[in-house]
């Protein structure tokens, strides 16, 4: 499990580091994303589909806030178009991050983890927490690229992976961008109220989760 935690940190540091350079560059702010929504808007509301997905995507290189894009998107598109979008672009940066990972993660945890049983270690521990981890993932921002990474490099089977994805994402994005679309500049309580109660509900899921791994000592 120390292995398994080591290269997460390691990952989650990487993105981390993304993040920081975002918000120094000041690029990815809510208030240049929605403005690039409203300028889409008015060209074609298929750009403003197309702004979600790049966005989204752009996730997996450069950390971005995928509730508030994904609530915007419901605000923009209304439901479900905005849920189809949000979906799209996740579900687009989690594969290209399994497979980039598929290909090159086991590189990069053998530069890291020199032990061969400490690297069987690890995907072992992957194979039974990673499932919750992906489900969960939602309730801490980086976590989900961390887990898509994680799944490539451990080779779980692609098609484990996107079950355990789906249904942690799924019900987010339709959560997320219903309140968006019924929410409004004069209104925006859907929204807020979807900010509080998806995230409520996932950090009380993501600890009785880490209270039941205590207990069984994993």
């Amino acid at each position: 499990m120390k292995s398994l935690l080591k290269i997460m940190l390691t990952l989650g540091s990487l993105f981390a580091l993304t993040f920081i350079i975002g918000r120094l560059i000041g690029i990815l702010t809510v208030e240049n994303i929605q403005y690039w929504m409203e300028w889409a808007r008015q060209v074609d509301t298929t750009f403003v589909a197309v702004v979600v997905v790049l966005l989204l995507f752009a996730d997996l290189f450069i950390a971005v806030p995928t509730l508030t894009i994904t609530i915007l998107a419901g605000y923009f598109l209304g439901f479900p178009s905005g849920a189809a979008a949000a979906f799209t672009g996740m579900s687009l940066a989690a594969a290209s991050g399994y497979g980039i990972s598929w290909m090159w993660g086991q590189r990069g945890i053998a530069l890291l983890i020199k032990d061969p049983q400490d690297r069987a270690d690890l995907t072992a521990a992957f194979e039974t927490n990673g499932p919750v981890m992906i489900m969960l993932s939602r309730a801490v921002p980086i976590v989900t690229e961390v887990t898509a990474c994680m799944a490539g490099a451990t080779h779980m089977r692609f098609a484990r992976y996107c079950m355990f994805f789906a249904v942690g994402t799924i019900p987010y994005v339709i959560i997320a961008a219903y309140a968006g679309s019924i929410s409004s500049v004069e209104d925006p309580t859907p929204a807020i109220f979807a900010v509080l109660s998806l995230n409520g509900v996932l950090w009380v899921s993501w600890a009785v989760f880490k209270r039941h791994r205590r207990a069984r000592g994993t």
